[in-house]
């Protein structure tokens, strides 16, 4: 008698069914808008100082080699310098986090985890580029499903998503990669789900760790694999067990068969959305609805906003704080910050972001009342804006995971405007252009060739984003 699966092997069996060929054409374009994504926002955050402080910790810990990989946007005097595949992942993530405007899937930044992993495996001849796509859909779909089915429950206890399931699409996208069979796939998601964890605390405080969890998350994810591929003994209920992932970490049960069936069926990477503005997932609703909202107050003096959203959201870390703010990582995240801001400077871009001292809009932030409100879905917000004059303004903006599910056209623009905004030259995006729409015959060196397009930098933060310590 066959024993039943186990949420670890029936991933398993899937992930290592995919094929190019397999998937169908949507998701297929769907990875390429991913690719595109991911590396164009990458390019246009090479001026954040996150990604310096990585590539100092991953020199440290590995140093420079000639074999390895490249550390993205690592550019000084024409020369990139090159560091371990975990060195590399671990800094080429805080590069792709760096603006924080990754995509989204659920509460989840996985492509912010994958990207740099896969492509660092890829440049160090550890995969072959032609599974590059199946690889990346691997992760999305695996750390994807147990973000859909236990981040309503994680993220509340102080989880944050994006290490906690991006360590599993690690792991799941590198087993892929490397070709390893379908018994060694589930002893690298089993062995994730032991390596595997995150907090959010640093968005309550405005500090910075979060911009590393998803390296970090990229290094377990490889080491889980690495271990698998080396033997190692896995537990074999390492998610649905008495003592394991969802019992420790959503505090409920999983029924593996009912989970199982969704592989195949609700693509996780449709779920995947890309962020118009420099400001936390959450807040991209809200930021719209005040856009709109602007045109209206036509530069009328404001009395009092109102912000109902649902209460995940509202309950975020970091949410719903109003300062004083002293980084980025505390105004990207306050839905007050974002709101004032915006009704009264227009699109938030990082300059206006980093303007701690605008006198304005803190005075307005304290006018901001945030309402949880169970009526209101996720995405989407309700704002009413009160005139010193009475007149009272409202917007209701309803959005769903398909409007910033934007397809290959929009993203492109997307991230040509940012390049704009940060010197990078046209022809970096023509080159990742090239390569995702040439997949599976491309080759990586045109993606390290327009990260070597950018703009020399010093090997130290070249712009801080940070004031001090501030409770953001």
């Amino acid at each position: 008698m066959t024993a039943p699966d186990t949420m670890a092997t029936a991933i398993a069996r899937f992930v290592a069914g995919l094929t190019l060929d397999s998937l169908p054409p949507d998701v297929v374009e769907k990875a390429r808008v991913c690719l595109l994504n991911g590396y164009g926002i990458a390019l246009g955050g090479h001026d954040t100082p996150y990604a310096p402080v990585a590539r100092a910790a991953a020199l440290a810990l590995h140093g420079e080699r000639s074999d390895g990989a490249t550390m993205l946007g690592d550019n000084t005097s024409g020369r990139s310098r090159r560091t371990s595949i975990t060195g590399a992942a671990l800094a080429g993530s805080a590069l792709f986090h760096g603006r924080a405007q990754e995509d989204t899937c659920g509460a989840a930044h996985i492509g912010a985890v994958l990207i740099p992993l896969l492509t660092a495996l890829v440049e160090a001849g550890d995969g072959p580029v032609e599974r590059l796509l199946p690889a990346l859909v691997a992760g999305y779909e695996a750390g994807g499903l147990l973000e859909n089915a236990f981040s309503p429950l994680t993220t509340p206890a102080g989880l944050r998503a994006s290490p906690l399931y991006g360590t599993l699409a690690a792991a799941a996208g590198a087993a892929h990669l490397l070709g390893l069979p379908e018994e060694r796939i589930a002893a690298a998601l089993a062995n994730a789900a032991s390596f595997t964890g995150g907090i959010l605390q640093s968005f309550d405080d405005g500090t910075d760790e979060w911009r590393y969890q998803v390296g970090v998350a990229a290094v377990n994810g490889l080491t889980a694999a690495r271990l698998a591929a080396a033997g190692s003994v896995s537990a074999p209920r390492a998610f649905e067990g008495r003592t394991g992932f969802v019992r420790a970490f959503a505090r409920t049960g999983c029924d593996p068969v009912e989970l199982a069936a969704r592989l195949g069926r609700d693509w996780s990477i449709h779920r995947v959305t890309f962020k118009p503005y420099p400001v936390c997932a959450f807040n991209q609703t809200p930021v719209t609805a005040a856009l709109a909202l602007r045109e209206e107050v036509a530069g009328r003096a404001i009395r009092s906003v109102t912000v109902r959203m649902n209460p995940f959201e509202t309950g975020y870390a970091g949410m719903d704080s109003k300062g004083p703010f002293a980084s980025i990582s505390g105004t990207l995240m306050s839905i007050p910050f974002c709101i004032a801001l915006t009704l009264l400077r227009g699109v938030p871009t990082m300059e206006t972001m980093t303007r701690y001292d605008d006198d304005a809009v803190n005075a307005l932030v304290e006018r901001v009342a945030l309402v949880p409100d169970e009526g209101v879905r996720r995405l989407c917000c309700a704002i009413e804006v009160v005139l010193e004059d009475g007149t009272a303004l409202t917007r209701r903006q309803d959005m769903t995971t398909d409007d910033f599910s934007l397809p290959w056209e929009a993203v492109s623009a997307l991230v040509r405007r940012i390049g704009d905004e940060t010197g990078v030259p046209a022809d970096a995006y023509d080159r990742i252009e090239r390569f995702a729409r040439a997949l599976p015959g491309a080759a990586i060196d045109d993606v390290l060739e327009a990260f070597g397009r950018l703009p020399d930098h010093p090997h130290q933060a070249s712009v801080s984003l940070v004031k001090g310590v501030g409770n953001g």
